[in-house]
């Protein structure tokens, strides 16, 4: 994932960095910024795996029979895999 393809998510991150610059640590914080920590994770995934993220969405959104449970599992593996993918080894 470049910096190119993160660029969407700019505006998010400087937004979460500048919320955490104004409320102190604590449960304040949390509470305070929480809705822009989610959104830029969101951000960030759809951006690194678009496709299985879409996938997640589409077969997880609701109950249904064991063949649509399954193939949520399936889902959320592939979009596991992916962003495992994404990350940096120590």
């Amino acid at each position: 994932m470049s910096g190119a393809e993160t660029g969407q998510c700019d505006r998010l991150q400087r937004a979460l960095c500048e919320c955490h610059r104004r409320i102190p640590s604590g449960p304040a914080r949390d509470s305070g910024c929480r809705h822009l920590n989610r959104s830029l994770a969101q951000c960030l995934v759809s951006v690194a795996c678009p496709d299985e993220l879409e996938a997640v969405r589409s077969l997880c959104s609701s109950a249904g029979t064991a063949l649509k449970r399954s193939q949520c599992q399936e889902a959320q593996l592939s979009l596991s895999t992916c962003l495992s993918s994404h990350q940096l080894s120590p």
